[in-house]
C-alpha cells in the first residue's frame, strides 16, 4: 500500500529526482502532441518506462507541481537510515574528529575510528558500507573545505558564469532589497518617520519590473514571499485596489529567480516553494556585486527618481548641503507607494531603455513572443503565497498546537490531538492570530487563538513583550502574561504616540502589518473575521526580519 508523497518530508534525493522530472515533462504535459522520437528521448533521460512517463505526465497536467511528480513509497525509502541515533552520533563524531581534517584520513580509517568510539560506547559497529554511504550523504562542499582547505573549496564549488543573461522573457528574474533615499511621514500627524525598505524584481529580458513591495520593516522572508506574489500574479487587482489605471502586463512563474546571500534569500520555505513550482534559485557569488548589474541599475533607476521628490536625502551628504529632509518629507508610505507605481508603469516602462535600444513595454512583447512555451501561472493562486511563508513544525497537543508559547485549537485537530501527530504550522508575522496548518493526507486548515478573546498581534510586538518580560526578571513566561504585557505597552504607546518620533513609528508599522496581514492572501480563509478581532488599538512592533 502505497501514500502519497509528502514534499516536505521528502529527502533530497526524491526532491532532486522531482525537479528534473518538472523540467523535462513541463514541455510534454502542455503539448497536445508528443513526438515518439521526443518521448523516447525523455524516458531514456529520466530512465522510465514509456507507461510509467505518460502515468507522470498525467499527474503533471492534473496538479502542474513539482510535488506531483514525487515517487509514492510503499515502505521506508531506499537509502533511509536504519541505525540507531547512538551510533549515527558516533559516525558523526567521528568525520568532525577524523575524517574531516587536513590530513585527508581515508574512509577505512574512518571505519577504524567508528569501530572504537563504539566499542568504547557499548553499541553495534555499523557496516564500512553504511559508514561510506554517510560520507557521501555529507555537504561535499563543507567537507572538502575542511580537507582541502577554504580556497580549494571554493575553486571547486564557486559558480563560473558572469552576468546573467536572458533570451526571453521571465527566464530570469532578479530581487534586490535597498533602504529609499527619502525620508516619509506618518498618516496620521504627517511628521517625519524614517526611511522605509523597498524591495524590486526585474525581468533581465525586457528589463521590465516585475514587482515591487515597500515597507517599513527591513527586509525579511515574508517581503521576499510578498514580492514573489506580486511578479507572479496578475497586477490589475492590485492597480485597481490604489485607483492606479495602468498597463502592467508582467506576471507569470520564472523560471530562474537571481538572489544575493541574504539571510532572507536561503530559508527553507521560499527555497521548497520555489521548487515547488519549478522555479528555480541562483545565488550570487560573496563578493561578487556585478553578478546582479541588472537590479542594482534598477534601484539606481529609481533611487535616482526619488530624489526629486521633497523630502529626499540625495544619494550623498555632499550633494545634500544644507537640505534638511526630515524638515522637508511630505509623503506618507502609501502615497510613496502609488507614486512608485506611477514611476514604474508610467515611465519606466515607456522611456527607451540605453542597453535595450527600446521602451522595456516594447522589449517585454518581443522577448514573450521568444518564448518556447507560454508562460503559465500557479495552479492554485491562493495556495500560492503559502508555499513562501515561513513555517516551524509542531505536534499537536490534546489542549492544541503551541507556537511561539501561543496556544491555537480548532475542532479540525481533535482527530490528532495527544496522538503524536506532527504538523507544519504556516505563519504571517503580520498578523499571528490565525495559523496554516499542513498535515498527513494533504490536509490543509486555518487555525486561531484557542482564546477568540485574544486580540490579533504581529510577531514584533510578541518579540518585543518578551524582551520586557525577560528585562523585569520573569523566569516562566506564559500565555496570560504575553498578552497582558501587550496590552500594557498599547496603552503607553496611546499615551506617548504624540511626543516622540520613534513611537510614532512604531505605531505606524503595527497599523500596516495588521491591515495587510487582514486582507493577506496567505492565509485567507472563507469565514468571517470574528469581531473580537476589530477595531483594535494601535500596537507596538519592532522589525521583525
Amino acid at each position: 500500500m502505497t501514500k502519497k508523497p509528502d514534499k516536505m518530508a521528502a529527502t533530497e534525493a526524491a526532491w532532486t529526482k522531482a525537479i528534473a522530472r518538472e523540467a523535462l515533462i513541463r514541455p510534454l504535459a502542455s503539448a497536445t502532441r508528443i513526438p515518439a522520437t521526443r518521448l523516447a528521448s525523455v524516458c531514456r533521460d529520466l530512465g522510465l518506462k514509456r507507461t510509467r512517463l505518460y502515468e507522470l505526465i498525467a499527474l503533471y497536467r492534473a496538479a502542474p507541481v513539482a510535488s506531483s511528480l514525487l515517487d509514492a513509497v510503499p515502505g521506508s525509502e531506499k537509502g533511509s537510515r536504519r541505525l540507531s541515533a547512538e551510533v549515527e552520533h558516533v559516525i558523526e563524531a567521528a568525520m568532525r574528529d577524523t575524517y574531516r581534517s587536513r590530513e585527508r584520513p581515508t574512509v577505512r580509517a574512518l571505519h577504524h575510528r567508528v569501530r572504537q568510539l563504539c566499542h568504547e560506547a557499548g553499541v553495534r559497529v555499523p557496516s564500512w558500507k553504511a559508514v561510506a554511504l554517510r560520507v557521501r550523504q555529507a555537504d561535499q562542499k563543507a567537507v572538502y573545505r575542511d580537507r582541502e582547505g577554504a580556497k580549494a573549496a571554493r575553486q571547486r564549488f564557486a559558480p563560473v558564469v558572469q552576468e546573467y543573461k536572458s533570451d526571453y522573457a521571465f527566464q530570469i528574474v532578479q530581487i534586490d532589497h535597498t533602504m529609499v533615499d527619502l525620508f516619509i511621514v506618518d498618516s496620521v500627524h504627517r511628521r517625519p518617520l524614517q526611511r522605509p525598505w523597498l524591495t524590486l524584481a526585474i525581468d533581465v529580458a525586457s528589463r521590465m519590473v516585475a514587482g515591487f513591495y515597500l515597507s517599513l520593516e527591513s527586509p525579511s522572508s515574508t517581503s521576499v514571499a510578498l514580492v514573489v506574489q506580486q511578479l507572479v500574479l496578475p497586477k490589475a487587482p492590485w492597480l485597481e485596489d490604489r485607483g492606479i489605471e495602468a498597463e502592467w502586463p508582467v506576471h507569470g512563474l520564472p523560471e530562474i529567480i537571481h538572489l544575493d546571500n541574504g539571510r532572507e534569500f536561503h530559508g527553507k520555505a521560499l527555497v521548497r516553494g520555489a521548487a515547488e513550482h519549478g522555479i528555480s534559485l541562483l545565488h550570487r557569488p560573496v563578493q561578487r556585486p556585478h553578478y546582479g548589474a541588472h537590479i542594482e541599475r534598477l534601484i539606481g533607476t529609481m533611487m535616482g527618481a526619488v530624489q526629486m521628490l521633497p523630502g529626499s536625502t540625495a544619494s550623498n551628504v555632499v550633494d545634500r548641503g544644507a537640505y534638511d529632509p526630515e524638515k522637508h518629507a511630505a509623503m506618507t508610505l502609501d502615497e510613496l507607494e502609488k507614486w512608485i507605481a506611477f514611476e514604474i508603469t508610467g515611465r519606466y516602462h515607456a522611456e527607451i531603455h540605453r542597453g535595450l535600444g527600446v521602451p522595456p513595454r516594447l522589449a517585454w512583447d518581443d522577448s514573450v513572443v521568444d518564448r518556447q512555451y507560454p508562460l503559465r501561472l500557479p495552479h492554485d493562486p491562493d495556495q500560492f503565497l503559502k508555499d513562501f511563508l515561513p513555517f516551524e513544525e509542531r505536534f499537536v497537543r490534546r489542549d492544541g498546537i503551541h507556537l511561539f508559547g501561543l496556544r491555537y485549537w480548532d475542532d479540525v485537530l481533535s482527530p490528532w490531538a495527544g496522538r503524536g501527530q506532527r504538523v507544519r504550522v504556516r505563519y504571517d508575522p503580520r498578523d499571528l492570530s490565525r495559523v496554516q496548518v499542513e498535515g498527513a493526507e494533504h490536509f490543509f486548515g486555518t487555525v486561531h487563538f484557542a482564546d477568540l478573546r485574544r486580540p490579533r498581534i504581529t510577531l514584533g510586538e510578541h518579540r518585543l513583550a518578551l524582551a520586557a518580560l525577560r528585562a523585569r526578571g520573569v523566569q516562566a513566561v506564559n500565555e496570560d502574561l504575553i498578552f497582558s504585557t501587550i496590552a500594557e505597552q498599547r496603552r503607553l504607546l496611546a499615551d506617548a504616540v504624540k511626543k516622540t518620533r520613534t513611537v510614532r513609528r512604531t505605531a505606524e508599522r503595527n497599523e500596516r502589518a495588521l491591515s495587510a496581514g487582514q486582507d493577506r492572501v496567505a492565509l485567507s480563509c472563507d469565514e468571517p473575521v470574528p469581531e473580537i478581532f476589530e477595531d483594535l488599538p494601535p500596537l507596538s512592533v519592532e522589525e521583525w526580519s
